[in-house]
């Protein structure tokens, strides 16, 4: 049996990195096959996954042996984290490696809603000219409202104050003396969601922080405001912002994580026909570059938890 098991995509050069040194089994796949990788990590030491892998009961009780969990990523909810500390299992994030992607993706999608026409494709390959439909906005004197103020959320806020946006934040466990604060302004929840332009959401899932945005806090919003989230699919309420958009109530929106994942073609159907939305599927921190640097860097912690122990 492998000592190390990987369950969903790696960088190919950080798996064979590892397998000079550990015994181990990759399977991108194996994600979606829950017996094999339920026997699979039964004496493994230690298991790598993404964000579809849920860490917790069958899984963290056939892993006896674990010791380590390296997570392709930052978000830490689909893993027990209360179950992994009382066995001392380790879990090891890669914090950071892919704050650049997600800020890209969300300054493109800003761009993208505000300034519209970029659906016209089919109409002007048909000869009509839209032109006057496809008239949108600029960024630059926008405020960008941010929920939660972290590594990634600061990262958008440097490129969106290039675009000449000024910065809200709303984020209650960052200090105010923190001097991330400077040149952004610190704002209460609702404040934020009246008065900014875009709202772009990057807080953990959590008890708190789950439908964090539901339909109140989306009434709250500017009629034209765009939302843009790479955080996590509950802090939605998915229903709400579909109804929203389809009263014409918000300017538009752009999706890359879902209460469910991956979509299904019967929870699909709440997004069909919404105007001005654009889905994408959990890509905001996958790019080339990123998943070289992440695959990377939880190959190290992996390494460095197991040969501590050896």
């Amino acid at each position: 049996m492998p000592d190390l098991v990987i369950c969903e995509f790696m960088d190919q050069a950080a798996v064979d990195g590892l397998q000079k040194d550990f015994d181990l089994h990759y399977d991108p796949d194996l994600v979606d096959k829950p017996d094999e990788l339920l026997k699979l990590v039964a004496d493994a030491r230690a298991l790598i996954v993404r964000n579809r892998t849920q860490v917790r009961g069958a899984l963290l009780e056939a892993g006896t042996s674990l010791m380590v969990i390296g997570r392709l990523g930052v978000g830490l909810d689909n893993i027990d984290l209360v179950t992994c500390a009382t066995r001392n299992i380790e879990v090891c994030p890669a914090s950071g490696a892919n704050d650049d992607p997600v800020a890209e993706y969300v300054i493109a999608m800003m761009l993208v809603l505000l300034r519209g026409g970029f659906q016209a494709t089919a109409s002007v390959i048909a000869g009509d000219w839209p032109r006057q439909a496809c008239i949108g906005r600029e960024v630059a004197g926008k405020q960008l409202g941010l929920v939660g103020f972290g590594g990634i959320a600061r990262n958008v806020a440097a490129r969106a104050r290039n675009l000449g946006m000024t910065i809200a934040a709303y984020d209650p466990f960052l200090p105010a003396e923190n001097p991330a604060w400077k040149d952004c302004e610190k704002l209460e929840l609702g404040a934020l969601l009246g008065a900014c332009d875009v709202i772009s959401l990057h807080v953990p899932l959590s008890d708190a922080t789950r439908n964090l945005l539901d339909a109140p806090a989306i009434a709250g919003m500017k009629k034209r405001a765009v939302v843009i989230n790479t955080a996590r699919g509950g802090v939605i309420d998915e229903h709400a912002l579909a109804e929203a958009l389809k009263k014409g109530a918000l300017g538009g929106a752009a999706i890359d994580v879902y209460a469910t994942e991956p979509v299904t073609a019967d929870s699909g159907k709440l997004f069909a026909g919404v105007p001005n939305l654009f889905l994408t599927p959990h890509i905001a921190g996958v790019t080339e570059e990123a998943n070289v640097r992440v695959s990377g860097v939880t190959a190290d912690n992996v390494r460095r938890v197991l040969e501590k122990a050896s």
